[in-house]
C-alpha cells in the first residue's frame, strides 16, 4: 500500500483554480492519456483513457471514477474502483500573493512503485499547472 503527496505553487487566483478543477470536463487537459470524461449522476464521471500496457495491445478503455467536493473552494476527493484502491484528494491553498495558490495532489493506491507515482503526480501537477494558467491567459 502507498500513500504519496506533492505540491507546486500555480500563478493563479485560488478560487479560479478551484473551479477549474472543480469540473470534471477539463480533465483531458491535464492528464495526458485521458480521451473523455463525462460527468453524470451526482459525483460519477465515465472516463475513457488511452493505456499501453506492457503485456497487450495499447487500447482505449471506458470506467468508471468519481469526484466529490468535500470543502468549498479548498478539496476535491476522487477515486476510480477496482482491484488497487485507487483514490486522492486535491487540496488548493491560498499562495504567497492574491494571483498564486498552493495545489496539493494526495494519492493512496495499493501499488507501491514509488519513484514511477512520484513522477506521475509531478508530472500531473506541471500538468494542471500549464493548463490552468493558459486558460487565464
Amino acid at each position: 500500500m502507498g500513500d504519496y503527496s506533492e505540491s507546486i505553487t500555480v500563478h493563479v487566483p485560488s478560487d479560479r483554480l478551484f473551479a477549474y478543477l472543480s469540473d470534471v470536463q477539463h480533465l483531458h487537459s491535464y492528464m495526458p492519456r485521458l480521451r473523455a470524461a463525462r460527468p453524470h449522476d451526482g459525483d460519477k464521471v465515465t472516463v475513457t483513457a488511452h493505456i499501453e500496457p506492457v503485456d497487450a495491445p495499447e487500447q482505449d478503455v471506458t470506467s468508471e471514477a468519481w469526484v466529490t467536493v468535500v470543502e468549498d473552494g479548498k478539496s476535491l476527493e476522487w477515486g476510480a474502483p477496482g482491484p488497487h484502491d485507487y483514490h486522492g484528494q486535491l487540496h488548493v491553498s491560498p499562495g504567497e500573493t492574491a494571483d498564486t495558490c498552493r495545489l496539493t495532489v494526495e494519492l493512496h493506491t495499493e501499488h507501491t512503485e514509488g519513484e514511477q507515482i512520484g513522477h506521475g503526480l509531478d508530472k500531473a501537477l506541471r500538468g494542471i499547472k500549464q493548463a490552468v494558467e493558459d486558460a487565464e491567459r
